[in-house]
């Protein structure tokens, strides 16, 4: 690989709306690399729940993370896209003919439009306070492989969607499964709450995690009630925080974007504030913004019909329907 790539379009972050946008651009003609910090193609699936299951993406009852990301990975490779991974962009220049990233390793890309799809930005978990003081093994942010916690007794903290989604994953392999909330209320998808509810799985509310015990290996946690402190000691031999993720746009608050709460703004046709620079997927921000994986493939074919026109100008915003393709 060279030191400097050109390409049409450029995809910074490669999750599933920018794996979508590979595909769409490809069938545009554009010339396409992704570029992502992270090893493989995938995001925040591969990342951290490949072996969860999604029922929100259209066409699928259910599927498999990182079944859906090797899908998307497949359904774009007939047009070659270049996967530049392992590279975090750090710099952006803008000019009448095009934008400059910079990475951190070096690499330079230069491109005609680029297209933000970088998820939530850098993320990293909210900690558990009780984790602070254990030194053991045992508690886990995210679980990679269902498999990893087959046959224990498993603790989930959290009242959020992750929570109720590792609780729904891994009721049929785990021994069995608490759930603790501190609230008496979940922000979780109602549905999924509904099923956690009926299944085996014992909630928790209005309690807190407060002191993990185990010599190396996690063994039991104190569950103390908020309402009279009470103390319930739980066997346990993992422990899975479910408590949120911290967003960080990096290097990308310095670009010249105009932001909102850490994220970028952008109009209908999903341009931000620079010409050449447009964006999709959870990361962007608009009035009536709804974050599903669904609205970054439709945000993704968005940004890039509207982006050809600035690498063609005589090209038309719709290209027709791909059924319509021979």
């Amino acid at each position: 690989m060279s030191s400097t790539v050109d390409t049409d379009l450029l995809v910074i972050g490669a999750g599933p709306t920018g794996l979508y946008a590979a595909y769409y651009a490809g069938f545009r003609g554009l010339r396409t690399v992704l570029l992502d910090s992270l090893p493989e193609p995938g995001g925040q699936i591969s990342a951290m729940y490949p072996e969860k299951m999604i029922y929100d993406v259209a066409g699928f009852p259910a599927i498999k993370g990182q079944d859906l990301v090797d899908a998307l990975v497949e359904q774009a490779a007939p047009f070659e896209p270049n996967y530049l991974l392992g590279h975090r962009a750090e710099q952006l220049a803008q000019d009448d003919n095009g934008v400059t990233i910079t990475c951190a390793s070096g690499l330079v890309v230069r491109a005609k439009v680029v297209l933000i799809s970088g998820g939530i930005g850098t993320f990293s978990p909210r900690p558990l306070p009780a984790a602070d003081a254990f030194t053991g093994e045992g508690v886990r942010y995210f679980v990679p492989r269902l498999a990893d916690l087959a046959g224990l007794d498993v603790l989930i903290v959290g009242g959020g969607d992750s929570a109720f989604d590792w609780a729904t994953s891994l009721e049929p392999i785990a021994k069995s499964i608490t759930l603790v909330h501190r609230r008496d209320k979940f922000r979780a998808h109602e549905h999924t709450v509904r099923r956690v509810l009926e299944s085996t799985t014992e909630v928790i509310t209005s309690a807190e995690v407060t002191v993990l015990h185990g010599d190396g290996q996690v063994r039991a946690a104190d569950v103390v009630a908020k309402a009279d402190g009470t103390v319930r000691t739980l066997p346990v031999q993992a422990v899975v925080a479910a408590l949120g993720f911290i967003a960080d746009l990096g290097p990308m608050t310095h670009w010249g974007l105009e932001q909102r709460k850490r994220h970028i703004l952008v109009n209908q046709a999903m341009r931000t504030n620079l010409t050449r620079v447009f964006a999709a997927g959870d990361i962007v921000d608009y009035d009536g913004k709804v974050k599903l994986i669904a609205t970054g493939f439709g945000e993704a074919a968005t940004a890039v019909n509207n982006a050809m026109t600035v690498v063609d100008p005589s090209a038309h915003v719709f290209p027709g329907h791909s059924s319509d393709v021979p």
